[in-house]
């Protein structure tokens, strides 16, 4: 294994791309496991282990759980740096969340927020010590259209299986879901895939430098 100081370092985060972290889930996984690029009102790098809320389109006849009641359940047992995950419920169009609702993750520390739907308040989210990512702003509230459901379960985001535990890694450039008992050997990988970037960098300036 790559001699390292751990995988949740900003020293090891700081030596991997989105790109190359996908590229060592493939080596691994099979499965589908990248996020093409979301829109943040502050863009910053997000990475921690995974808590869920579940969105499912708005039924009037059920019972409407408080987006508060279900964040403190998904934070049950978590610790600071957690990064809260928001399924669509069919709807990546709509308003899931804005500045007062996500408010909750200034005061417990989490590492931010990503959201397979819009969000509001960008102006006030960009003031959070918290990174945020989803699929563009809002302005009109979505609580008639999509309703948060349940917490700590395994959701869909753009084609990806997400389950608590996962960690999860987003910039710019896209995002990226790890399985936890993976965790260890994808940032070994990735580290590698660097590498051989450089290399093979290296090798194409001293074919181009010999044909000049």
């Amino acid at each position: 294994m790559t001699n390292h100081p751990g995988p949740l370092t900003d020293t090891v985060l700081d030596r991997v791309a989105c790109a190359s972290l996908v590229d060592a889930m493939g080596r691994v996984h099979e499965h589908r496991a990248h996020l093409l690029s979301l829109v943040s009102p502050a863009p910053r790098r997000l990475f921690g282990p995974v808590a869920t809320i579940a969105y499912l389109p708005y039924r009037d006849d059920m019972p409407h759980a408080e987006f508060g009641d279900l964040y403190s359940q998904a934070m049950v047992g978590r610790r600071a740096g957690t990064v809260l995950v928001l399924s669509s419920g069919g709807y990546p169009d709509v308003s899931h969340g804005g500045g007062t609702k996500l408010s909750h993750l200034e005061h417990s520390g989490a590492a931010g927020v990503l959201a397979d739907g819009r969000l509001r308040d960008f102006d006030q989210l960009a003031d959070y010590g918290f990174a945020t990512w989803c699929r563009g702003e809002a302005t009109l509230a979505g609580g008639e259209t999509a309703m948060p459901f349940a917490a700590n379960v395994a959701v869909e985001v753009g084609g990806v299986s997400v389950f608590p535990g996962d960690y999860l890694y987003a910039d710019a450039s896209g995002a990226v879901v790890i399985p936890a008992g993976s965790l260890e050997r994808v940032i070994d990988e990735a580290l590698k895939v660097e590498a051989e970037d450089a290399g093979f960098a290296q090798e194409i300036a001293a074919q181009e430098r010999a044909a000049r």
